[in-house]
């Protein structure tokens, strides 16, 4: 899967679960600080992205991810696999 699509779709889970517009998230974006994700929606990030993408994630190692970018090559290792 090209990363633009995962970017794609990345983005669209986000501004679901953290109900942000698209316009907000860029792959700068840092889930707490920019975008205003508490410990719980980060739990939720991580089981919309497992469901989004059909892949299981180390829970613990996807919620050292702290911003948009570094979710698209976590999720992309995952998908290569």
């Amino acid at each position: 899967m090209e990363k633009e699509e995962i970017l794609r779709r990345v983005k669209e889970v986000v501004s679901d679960v953290l109900n942000v517009s698209n316009e907000e998230i860029t792959e700068e974006a840092e889930f707490v600080s920019d975008l205003g994700a508490e410990s719980i929606q980060s739990l939720e990030l991580v089981a919309a992205f497992e469901e989004e993408f059909d892949i299981e994630m180390d829970e613990e190692a996807a919620l050292q991810v702290q911003n948009v970018g570094d979710a698209v090559g976590f999720i992309a290792k995952y998908l290569e696999d």
